[in-house]
């Protein structure tokens, strides 16, 4: 079959928007239907000039995913999580992926004390049992991913969803793990979470038409019909659902961008009646950790950066809070870990996600904060939830930019630390064994326009002469308080080891550097996310990483919007981009409360529904409503056909907008996954191969060329 090798055209068809005195003409309008006749059509034909227009991308991205596939350790095992089911024994759970299969086994096999993990590379444990088989499950699948995977307290039952379409609705299913057999019981069109409410009752939650979770419902094993515990009304709210350390409790939560609830329910109460903690309070935020004869809350009440505080297990009130720890300016509270020896705070402090530990004496009061220290410049780490309360030590999650993935083991009575598991990362045939020591990171800050310094993690290999010459890829998001840590990745090394820089501009509107700093870049002070990401392209330019023939840009979702506004902006800061799932056509999605998400972002970005003046200034940095002629850098967007995040409306207008107005003569490119979500295929080789492929492109775009 021939490929094109001239761009697909879509009819423009334009409809005029008006709101606040503006009128806009939006020729694409039409797209906003994906049952409109010919929009698949189109997309199938813009896959196949994509694929026509990469052809040279085609040998490079094989050897990427040859790369992965043989760094990649790919039959393993998972570190084992140990949990008691009275009754029945000690277990430890974990799963297996295998050569070959795109997804685990997940599996249990009886324990021995906390100190006999079973060996990746031995043999298979004694009396392993095999609890859920997801290749099996996919099997004939074109999409597939597992939802929640609950095992009930006593061990003998498991609770899990599965998507087979992308649009993030699951079914929910039961199995019998004693007798091996699956349950009648069936739930369909549920959200991902849910929690045990006991050893025969399961709580889980069902969304509206604007897939947002909304209801609360109790599903009891061989009873019908299902009981609705909650409704939550407000449509900035979504619903979430968990249970408690001890088993004891159902924890519920509503939370918007500003404000959230929570409330228990015990699940010896047969009704399950809920009971609020705190009551709502706009612009209130808390949350809740259960422990034993108290709460542990972290909270904002005059705590921008949050705070930690205690109440009985019985609170109804915020006057029934009492502080522990008042907060810090600059030091983000995330949350606490409550165990009954210590309390495990995992903050963000210094631009950094870090661990701090609070000791608890013998009636459960908790000491003084005691950060754990690490000897890199640049990491993150974060405490493992465990289910046992009463334990001798605590795992942690500890990475950086040269350090693959490690889950630490610490020891409360002593201090010491443990390795269980350090990602592998096998020889490479050509480039040989993976050494830290081969690579630098280190923590650089650009100069916003306003004056405000950001902070890039960089990392490279060592031996890269830093004159200019390099390729660089930077990677940006800022939005919703969302940091992005520097973490390591197995097929960001073909691109390192191929002389490429890989940045991370921690722009304003992520949570790197405290609330202040999501505060500063978000509603009205959205463009300094935009001006933030263009300073951080620019430092790298000017401190010798790169060139601007040399230097790519990658975001996804609202990091999407971020490359969208950027290149607008400053379309001669970059050679190439890559904008995943890209949320480009804010303005006309966030005008419609019909749509999926649309009320509940309007805390984020502004109801320029309602506000002339959030109307106005979203006007100003919409990437689709902002495409102006002139030479903009390559473009690739990849986007999925069953996304309900960012429909894949969004990025086929802006497409079809920048084609016809830049006049730009570098390649603009749309590749659509049509049996997928907002998070991509669902295999981990499909993954990698679009890993692989999208990585070529990027080289192949910033190989070098006149500037």
């Amino acid at each position: 079959m021939s490929l094109p090798t001239t761009a697909p055209v879509p009819p423009r068809r334009p409809e005029t928007r008006t709101y606040h005195g503006d009128t806009f003409v939006d020729p694409y309008a039409w797209m906003r239907d994906k049952d409109a006749p010919g929009f698949t059509d189109w997309l199938r034909a813009e896959n196949a000039y994509t694929e026509a227009m990469t052809a040279d991308c085609t040998e490079l991205a094989e050897e990427i995913f040859t790369d992965i596939k043989a760094r990649t350790k790919q039959t393993d095992l998972s570190v084992p999580e140990f949990a008691r089911h009275a009754g029945l024994g000690e277990f430890w759970y974990y799963s297996r992926t295998t050569e070959g299969n795109d997804y685990p086994t997940l599996h249990r096999c009886p324990a021995s004390g906390r100190d006999d993990l079973p060996d990746p590379d031995g043999p298979l444990p004694d009396g392993e049992e095999l609890l859920l088989d997801a290749q099996a499950l996919a099997s004939g699948k074109e999409f597939f991913a597992l939802g929640v995977f609950a095992i009930s307290p006593d061990g003998r039952r498991l609770a899990y969803s599965v998507d087979e379409r992308g649009d993030e609705r699951y079914r929910l299913s039961f199995k019998d793990l004693v007798t091996g057999e699956l349950l009648p019981d069936e739930v369909d069109e549920v959200s991902s979470g849910g929690a045990w409410a006991g050893d025969g009752a399961f709580c889980y939650l069902t969304v509206d038409d604007a897939w947002r979770p909304e209801r609360l419902w109790v599903h009891r094993l061989g009873e019908a019909p299902d009981v609705e515990l909650m409704h939550e009304p407000d449509e900035r709210f979504w619903l979430g659902v968990d249970g408690s350390r001890d088993n004891r409790w159902v924890i519920v939560s509503a939370g918007a961008k500003n404000t959230s609830e929570i409330w228990l329910a015990d699940v010896a109460d047969p009704e399950l009646r809920l009971r609020s903690v705190a009551g709502r309070r706009e612009g209130l935020e808390y949350d809740v950790e259960v422990a034993g004869d108290r709460l542990f809350i972290v909270h904002n009440d005059e705590a921008p950066d949050f705070a930690l505080a205690q109440a009985p297990l019985d609170a109804t009130a915020i006057t029934d809070w009492e502080p522990i720890w008042t907060g810090e300016p600059g030091v983000r509270l995330l949350g606490v870990s409550a165990y009954d020896r210590v309390l495990v705070v995992s903050e963000r402090r210094d631009g950094l996600q870090q661990v701090a530990l609070r000791m608890r004496d013998a009636n459960g009061d908790v000491g003084e904060s005691v950060p754990l220290t690490f000897g890199e410049p640049i990491f993150t780490a974060d405490a493992d939830d465990g289910d046992e309360a009463d334990t001798d030590r605590i795992r942690l999650h500890y990475q950086s930019m040269v350090t693959p993935g490690q889950v630490l083991e610490y020891r409360l009575d002593d201090g010491s630390r443990r390795v269980l598991r350090s990602r592998p990362v096998l020889d490479h045939p050509t480039f040989g064994p993976y050494s830290p020591a081969d690579y630098v990171q280190r923590r650089e800050w650009a100069t916003a326009p306003d004056g405000t310094k950001v902070p890039i993690s960089i990392v490279h290999r060592a031996d890269l002469p830093l004159d200019g010459t390099a390729g660089c890829l930077l990677y940006g998001y800022g939005a919703y308080e969302i940091s992005i840590p520097p973490t390591f990745s197995i097929a960001r090394l073909s691109l390192l080891d191929r002389g490429y820089v890989y940045a991370i501009a921690h722009v304003r509107g992520g949570g790197d550097l405290g609330r202040s700093w999501y505060e500063q870049g978000r509603l009205g002070a959205k463009p300094n996310t935009f001006t933030d990401f263009v300073a951080c392209a620019r430092h790298l330019v000017e401190a010798g990483y790169t060139s601007v023939d040399r230097l790519a840009a990658e975001g996804g979702s609202a990091g999407g919007l971020l490359i969208g506004a950027a290149v607008n902006l400053a379309p001669d800061a970059f050679a190439a981009v890559h904008a995943a799932v890209p949320f480009v056509d804010p303005l006309t999605t966030i005008l419609d409360p019909d749509l999926p998400l649309t009320v509940t972002e309007w805390e984020e970005w502004g109801d320029p529904l309602h506000d002339p003046d959030a109307y106005r200034l979203m006007r100003g940095y919409s990437p689709y409503e902002n495409v102006h002629p002139g030479e903009y850098p390559a473009i690739l967007v990849t986007t999925s056909f069953n996304d309900t995040r960012v429909e894949v409306t969004e990025p086929a207008k802006w497409v079809a907008e920048l084609r016809h107005t830049t006049g730009s003569s570098r390649p603009i490119l749309l590749k659509t996954e049509l049996v997928a979500g907002h998070g991509g295929a669902s295999g981990r080789y499909q993954s990698w191969r679009d890993d692989a492929f999208e990585l070529a492109w990027l080289i192949r775009q910033t190989a070098g060329r006149p500037a």
